[in-house]
């Protein structure tokens, strides 16, 4: 088990990029604003009228990565140690790759979509846990671009800028010499916004639970692929196909519901109806 003192170090990376200058810094931030930006022009977030939003965004980002460090990280060592290890030995343990691997995806996928509905739920019990469906994606939206780019950003600086250097570096190596890193990159910034933007849909449909729970399944599976990578001795190219697939189909299936039509086209919260007492009539003297 990761002593508290480790788990410090882990949080620490995040904000410490020793292998770059100041300049390739700024260039890994700008990089993972712009995509972050992308994909929220799809989802088209009411920010000018609803400011709030970027509070629920830079939330997300600081509480996700609380959450990473401190119960991620501990709980995967855990169930590592404790059980899958009590159980059987290591040989055993690699040779059933794709079966022992699946209670760690499962807990990427329920902490990271947990933590980022932290501030969706703080906001949905703030609006007296009545909020229109749209406004439900786009808190959602936000909240996974919140950790998406904040990801982004520690990527960026911490392993693809030290080593293909900037985009247009890394497109000269072609697509499995460098280029991959930040398809993936963009792709997997994509999915958090759908991902968050299902859980956020589901609180507004009262379907909270269920639909956090399949976005953490979702996003379970799309972790899964680094071990398909291994185990099916895929290609860079068929692993990165296989996550920009799944970000594709979340985020088209997501704005179907964004886009249509509906007598909710105003974006706004639904505020409770008060109902007033009915008046009782006066008693006549005759």
């Amino acid at each position: 088990m990761p002593t508290f003192g480790e788990l410090v170090d882990i949080l620490e990376t995040w904000f410490s990029y020793p292998y770059l200058n100041g300049d390739y810094i700024f260039y890994g931030i700008v990089i993972a604003f712009v995509i972050g930006a992308i994909w929220l022009l799809s989802h088209w977030p009411p920010l000018k009228k609803h400011p709030w939003l970027w509070a629920v965004a830079v939330a997300s980002a600081f509480v996700t990565l609380l959450a990473f460090v401190f119960i991620e990280v501990p709980v995967r060592s855990a169930v590592q140690i404790y059980i899958l290890e009590k159980i059987w030995d290591a040989w055993t343990l690699s040779d059933w790759l794709l079966l022992s691997t699946i209670p760690f995806v499962l807990i990427i996928g329920l902490v990271q979509e947990g933590a980022k509905m932290v501030p969706m739920v703080f906001w949905w019990a703030r609006s007296g846990r009545n909020i229109s469906p749209r406004i439900g994606l786009a808190i959602g939206a936000m909240a996974g671009a919140g950790f998406g780019v904040f990801q982004a950003i520690w990527l960026n600086n911490q392993a693809i800028l030290p080593t293909v250097g900037l985009p247009w570096d890394a497109a000269s190596l072609g697509f499995e010499g460098g280029f991959a890193a930040y398809w993936e990159i963009f792709f997997m910034v994509g999915f958090h916004v759908a991902a968050s933007a299902i859980a956020g849909y589901g609180l507004a449909k009262g379907k909270g639970l269920g639909l956090y729970l399949l976005a953490a399944l979702l996003h379970a599976i799309v972790s899964y692929g680094t071990i398909l990578q291994i185990e099916l001795d895929l290609s860079i190219l068929q692993i990165e196909m296989y996550i920009a697939g799944i970000a594709v189909l979340v985020t088209a299936g997501i704005l179907m519901y964004r886009w249509r039509k509906t007598d909710d086209d105003t974006m706004e919260p639904m505020e409770p109806v008060e109902i007033e007492e009915p008046v009782e009539p006066a008693e006549s003297d005759v």
